[in-house]
């Protein structure tokens, strides 16, 4: 990891304790404090679990609706056809179509950031596997972007609904928010998140399952929390 140096990050640094495991509400407090940028950094939770994601059933992965969004605009498109179209622009998406954009895409079109499918789409999507699946946007549904209700998915991915998969090294890198939001909104998309972590607990998993939990802004250092007091805050 590259090491920062500069004079801003280094005074903020000063804020946090080294090997300090700190509380929910301490650290949310004192992530909004470490702003360095000009520019409106995302607030990001990263986990690590206790599983092993090489066994299909430790795998944990999901959607969450959070109650005050992302603070981001992503940009959408729905890959659907027929009257489908017009009711996924209408709900928000920025590109939709069919065929035509799965062309542009085999020629290196990549300018949205989640896609969304309809069932009868996806044979003809599935070419797009080494495209989509390397950058972690190829449509599935248990993820909530394969559904024959493309209008309602749509709403609700503009409105800040979050699907997220550990990784190879059983972590999760979620953003829950932007560093201009207040405290009560991050500590309300924190809470809905983590929620829906232990929900997703798998049977398989043994022993303890939030490992390590840290929350940052952007351009910020990281905030450790104590994992047994975020399962207790989660309930």
């Amino acid at each position: 990891m590259a090491k920062h140096r500069g004079k801003k990050y280094l005074e903020i640094a000063k804020l946090i304790e080294t090997g300090k495991l700190y509380d929910v509400k301490e650290a949310l407090e004192l992530v909004l404090k470490t702003k360095t940028a000009k520019f409106n950094e995302t607030v990001e939770v990263a986990l690590r679990l206790g599983v092993d994601p090489r066994h299909a059933e430790q795998q944990v992965r999901g959607t969450v609706v959070l109650p005050h969004g992302t603070g981001k605009n992503v940009r959408i498109l729905a890959i659907t056809s027929g009257e489908n179209i017009d009711k996924a622009l209408a709900a928000g998406a920025d590109f939709a179509g069919a065929e035509e954009y799965i062309e542009k895409i085999q020629q290196g079109w990549l300018d949205f950031d989640i896609v969304i499918a309809t069932p009868d789409m996806m044979p003809k999507i599935g070419r797009l596997g080494k495209i989509l699946g390397t950058k972690g946007l190829m449509p599935n549904p248990k993820s909530g972007t394969v559904t024959p209700n493309i209008e309602q998915a749509v709403n609700e991915f503009k409105k800040g609904k979050l699907a997220f998969r550990v990784d190879k090294l059983g972590s999760i890198h979620v953003p829950i928010g932007k560093a201009d939001f207040s405290v009560d909104k991050i500590e309300e998309n924190f809470k809905t998140f983590l929620t829906q972590i232990t929900r997703l607990k798998p049977a398989a998993s043994k022993g303890q399952y939030l490992r390590t939990v840290a929350i940052s802004l952007t351009m910020g250092p990281g905030i450790k929390m104590d994992p047994a007091l975020v399962a207790k805050y989660v309930g």
